[in-house]
């Protein structure tokens, strides 16, 4: 019974933090990954309901997608209605409220720490249904991620936990968002590994795992086990489809590196207002949608009946070439728009017209036409993503048949690297966000720091004294046996449960009974029996604040930043009102690095 309360006190908040800041606290992120997971199937859920809800309103028989039913009038005032919604509801906000979807995850991620902005979570809510419902030419995928990535990071920031942590809830997020939106678990973890958190390891892996599991099992209890859109038996693949496949791959990868340049001009777009940007994408979806439809929402009903072989040669130019120039031209115009989703509809509509062709032309050596539509939405997917091993997985997952791996390797692969050499385009989100300057995350050191807080590597032996003390005051300080001792230059106050006023700095408590042994013969020494800390020989650091949250990355570019060799550690404990939790060093990060 003695020992029942301290094993209790190890199961308190604070001791789990300080668990979740070193690079092993898998068991602790294993149950916040079930958290997440649960939480965005649960916003999966929520959000494509409020979207059935709004196609009650006035599509046909409530169907989101059923804008081929629509009068040709209504058809081409949509999306006009649809960006005068968005440019209003988001004109009064701060330019930084507007930005939204998976670059805007990425953002957060790699210069945030994975902190989302709640009003860019809340726009992301009513902007995503208002695009898909007005009939641009969108994705569903782009805001489901930023809502699964903002409510898991909202858990974090509700525990204030270490942001090394907060980070892998972030990709825990993305990958649960993908798993219930597709049923492609795999996929899911893999496109979070690969697109946001652009590393794999043993931490990372197994809770994005789990959250993506248990998303993918929240969302198939509510809507069962269908896919996104119905697959049918695919012909087995042979070895003479392979140079019409890679033929293929080559015009989607021109196609893709297309989409990527001409999306990314949108950054050299400042010189029209965004209200007008906003009306030309809208006017010119509503153009293309008065004789082609099919090119307004999603189109997976599109996908459908493509693999069902029951769409046009025209509306298959249509879906190829139109949808790809209307998503990029609105993304360019700075419509939030999601961009996954019409990827694999173009990549599918060209992937039927190479099919089409190669029956055509070898009727009897070549493979079923729907053998290019799955490969052409793979390959699409992943040039434009520059995420091959998300496609992939994505392609194995949808079809069920790992016959198709290799053939699907070599698709994925031509098209990424036809984008990348014959357009110099890194990737849709590297491109549009920073243009081809290198991911900070690309760094190994950047990497590695960014796994672990500053917690798990602080010198917590530190005792918070006044400048000028007496010597019962420097007796109790060394009785505590500290390694260092934080000085405040301001005050006199011995604790720092405010806000200082002027940096503290750091001393060596070795260096305080060095001159306690020298008694009043010590540089330091006052009239009146006290003793200034500022004076007294011995090495004093300069510091600057860090948060207990942050992880060693940040502390390492704060420290390189400031120009210090130290930081100190706080832990804010209310408005204003902070405790000191340690001291962290230049060369206690690099140790930790070697």
């Amino acid at each position: 019974m003695p020992r029942l309360p301290r094993r209790i006190s190890q199961w308190n908040l604070e001791n789990f933090r300080r668990q979740l800041a070193t690079v092993d606290a898998l068991p602790q992120l294993c149950l916040l990954a079930v958290m997440s997971g649960a939480l965005t199937g649960i916003i999966m859920i929520a959000f494509r309901e409020l979207i059935s809800l709004g196609a009650l309103l006035f599509m046909p028989e409530g169907s989101g997608e059923a804008f081929e039913a629509l009068p040709m009038a209504m058809r081409a005032a949509l999306p006009v209605i649809a960006v005068v919604i968005i440019g209003v509801g988001l004109g009064w906000q701060k330019k930084s409220a507007r930005r939204m979807g998976i670059v805007h995850v990425i953002e957060r991620f790699t210069y945030h720490q994975g902190v989302m902005a709640r009003s860019n979570w809340l726009n992301q809510w009513w902007v995503g249904v208002v695009s898909l419902l007005g009939g641009l030419s969108a994705g569903r995928e782009g805001p489901a991620i930023h809502l699964g990535a903002g409510a898991s990071g909202w858990i974090g920031q509700q525990l204030k936990l270490p942001h090394n942590s907060l980070r892998v809830l972030v990709g825990c997020g993305v990958a649960a968002s993908i798993s219930a939106s597709f049923n492609t678990p795999v996929a899911g973890v893999i496109f979070a590994m690969e697109v946001v958190m652009m590393e794999y390891t043993l931490t990372g892996f197994m809770p994005v795992m789990l959250a993506a599991a248990t998303g993918a099992v929240i969302t198939q209890i509510y809507f069962g086990t269908a896919p996104a859109f119905m697959v049918p038996s695919v012909v087995e693949p042979q070895l003479i489809d392979i140079p019409w496949i890679i033929l293929m791959a080559l015009v989607i990868g021109i196609m893709a590196g297309g989409f990527i340049r001409l999306a990314g001009l949108g950054k050299r777009s400042d010189k029209m207002s965004w209200p007008f940007r906003l009306l030309l994408a809208g006017v010119l979806t509503g153009v293309v949608a008065c004789f082609y439809p099919q090119v307004q929402g999603i189109g997976y009903d599109s996908v459908t009946q493509i693999l069902a072989g029951n769409v046009a040669l025209d509306v298959l130019l249509a879906l190829a070439l139109g949808k790809l120039l209307l998503t990029a031209i609105s993304l360019a115009c700075g419509v939030p728009i999601g961009v996954v989703g019409p990827t694999l509809v173009i990549g599918a509509a060209a992937g039927a017209l190479f099919g089409i062709g190669a029956t055509e032309l070898l009727p009897t050596t070549v493979s079923d036409a729907n053998l290019y539509v799955m490969l052409g939405m793979a390959a699409m997917m992943g040039a434009v993503l520059q995420a091959p091993l998300a496609a992939i997985m994505a392609l194995l997952e949808l079809t069920h048949s790992p016959d198709l791996i290799l053939y699907g390797m070599l698709a994925v692969l031509s098209a990424s690297l036809t984008a990348r050499l014959a357009w110099r385009t890194q990737g849709f989100f590297i491109t549009t966000r920073q243009g081809s300057t290198l991911h900070p995350l690309h760094e190994p050191l950047m990497q590695a720091l960014a796994r672990v807080g500053v917690g798990a590597v602080m010198d917590r032996s530190v005792t918070v004294t006044a400048a000028q003390i007496d010597i019962e005051r420097a007796r109790q300080l060394l009785a505590s046996r500290p390694k260092w001792l934080l000085i405040h230059r301001q005050t006199d106050r011995s604790r720092a449960d405010t806000e200082p006023g002027k940096a503290p700095l750091a001393l060596l408590a070795a260096d305080m009974a060095r001159a306690l042994d020298d008694d009043e013969e010590s540089p330091g020494w006052k009239n009146d029996g006290t003793i200034d800390l500022l004076e007294i020989p011995g090495k004093r650091l300069e510091l600057a604040p860090i948060d207990l949250q942050a992880t060693l990355a940040e502390a390492y570019e704060r420290l390189d930043d400031r120009r210090l060799d130290a930081l100190y550690v706080r832990h804010i404990t209310a408005p204003m009102m902070h405790r000191v939790s340690g001291i962290i060093s230049r060369d206690a990060i690099e140790n930790y690095y070697r």
